[in-house]
């Protein structure tokens, strides 16, 4: 192991690098936050792959694989899908915002009454998505060096937090790019062919697994129809989602290079599913489906290959905790701290430099989510409430703000009230994992918004004129903006 250890030591030390060389280029509030808003389409690209195919799309896709066959592509495809669909109908528009939060967006669509409480929501939903991806650096440190559960989240959280207190978005989206390279070449690569052949080929898999393996709706209709629910309309609302929307320099970057992240995520979908398949072949009984990427990694890779493959995983994971870092830190300062204390930005303004502000809050929410990773043990209990709580909550408010003129603040607040009182009361009386929370609270979600938007006077039409002012990019450019990045 002493090669694999080398590799996964070289990664991890390269990680620390970038977040020092980011230091040296965020010296504004827009290069922190968004990387300046002037990524080229390559960089887009990679960056918003690599956030949104993390630990559960590598690891539980591969699981996922093993447990139900191709059909277990469905809920990393549900996410390419909601990356596909943010992309090519909305990410212009939210581009050409030139905002930093999902919440300033609904502030200025809506006239400035949704901030401070669909920041807690958008913050709970951040914080929980960097805790699950915390806790998978303990599946990959127990195999890489046999450390303890806490130990592994300590050493794992600390890098993540380290380069994304430094650098901000540019350390970011410059470990984003190493670690898609990582995974393409480690997944893609060499991980997808290996376990093929090992298996003995497509059609020893065949032979040997029932015929349901091999069909494309066998995980079940429903199921599907959950992760699109879920995942899909997940992708259009998330601000870990938005905020590298945000880094695009222009709305074709933004629409071009999300519509091949999304197209990758699909490719990675598939291999995921045929790994686990594959490892159901030559490993039919293991303990737990979630065992089936370390284990064909651990017992069939070549040493070297190994380590990469593990750092591949690693990248994976880290990818999706520094990206959901940094935007429960910026919906933690931007949309509930400042509006606390009153102090937010006029539009179109660049606020005073905030750098050391938001590096603090990178660093405070960091060690929260150690704390969390540390204490909790049910993670998919704790994802799925934060799922649920995101689209039932504000996936009405936002999506009507971006299609329906006639919606008003009070529709969108109204909705936003009624849709987490449904979701919260249903997952008591269903229990946390059952579908109809998400169902009936958004239809009560959608209900209510119709309903309270028709009965209530229209939004200001001067509200409206800035909006549209905003979406067509007038105005809005950021002071000192240096050259895009064009790569």
């Amino acid at each position: 192991m002493a090669v694999d250890y080398a590799v996964i030591v070289v990664y991890l030390l390269g990680m620390l690098a970038m977040g020092w060389w980011g230091m040296r280029r965020a010296k504004s509030k827009s290069e922190f936050l968004v990387a300046g808003r002037r990524l080229g389409p390559w960089m887009y690209s990679g960056t918003m792959a690599a956030i949104v195919l993390g630990g559960a799309s590598t690891i539980g896709g591969v699981g996922l694989g093993y447990q139900y066959g191709l059909s277990g592509a469905w809920m990393v495809f549900a996410i390419g899908l909601g990356l596909l669909a943010l992309s090519v109908f909305f990410s212009a528009r939210i581009a050409r915002l030139k905002v930093y939060t999902v919440s300033d967006m609904l502030d200025l669509r809506y006239g400035g009454r949704a901030g401070v409480i669909s920041g807690v929501v958008m913050w709970a939903y951040t914080l929980m998505l960097a805790v699950t991806s915390t806790i998978a650096y303990a599946t990959i440190f127990d195999v890489l060096f046999d450390v303890n559960r806490t130990v592994a989240i300590i050493l794992g959280g600390a890098i993540v937090v380290a380069y994304s207190t430094l650098g901000g978005m540019w350390s970011i989206t410059i470990t984003d790019m190493v670690q898609f390279v990582v995974k393409t070449i480690g997944v893609l690569l060499l991980l997808l062919p290996i376990a093929v052949v090992k298996a003995g080929g497509f059609s020893e898999m065949k032979a040997k697994l029932p015929t349901e393996y091999f069909d494309p709706l066998g995980i079940g209709g429903e199921t599907i129809f959950t992760y699109v629910l879920i995942y899909t309309f997940g992708m259009l609302i998330g601000q870990d989602i938005w905020q590298r929307v945000f880094t695009a320099r222009n709305d074709t970057t933004a629409r071009w290079g999300g519509t091949v992240a999304g197209t990758y995520c699909l490719v990675y979908a598939i291999a995921g599913a045929v790994i686990g398949t594959a490892a159901k072949v030559m490993y039919p009984t293991l303990p737990s489906a979630d065992a089936a990427f370390a284990t064909i990694v651990k017992d069939e890779l070549p040493v070297g290959v190994r380590g990469l493959v593990l750092a591949a995983a690693l990248a994976a994971v880290m990818s999706t905790s520094s990206g959901a870092l940094i935007a429960c830190a910026t919906v933690a300062n931007n949309d509930i701290w400042s509006r606390l204390r009153g102090v937010v930005a006029k539009d179109g303004a660049e606020e005073r430099d905030e750098v050391k502000g938001n590096r603090a809050f990178i660093l405070i929410m960091g060690a929260l989510t150690v704390l969390i990773s540390i204490a909790l043990n049910d993670v998919v209990q704790a994802l799925t409430v934060a799922y649920n709580l995101l689209v039932g909550c504000l996936l009405v408010p936002i999506l009507g703000g971006l299609l329906w003129r006639r919606g008003t603040a009070s529709g969108a607040l109204a909705s936003v009230a009624v849709g987490g009182v449904a979701v919260i009361g249903l997952m008591a009386g269903y229990g946390i994992l059952a579908n109809e929370p998400i169902y009936y609270g958004l239809l009560a979600s959608l209900a209510t918004y119709a309903v309270v938007s028709l009965a209530t006077k229209p939004t200001d039409p001067a509200v409206l004129s800035a909006w549209r002012e905003r979406l067509a990019g007038r105005g809005t450019e950021d002071p000192a903006t240096p050259d895009p990045v064009t790569v």
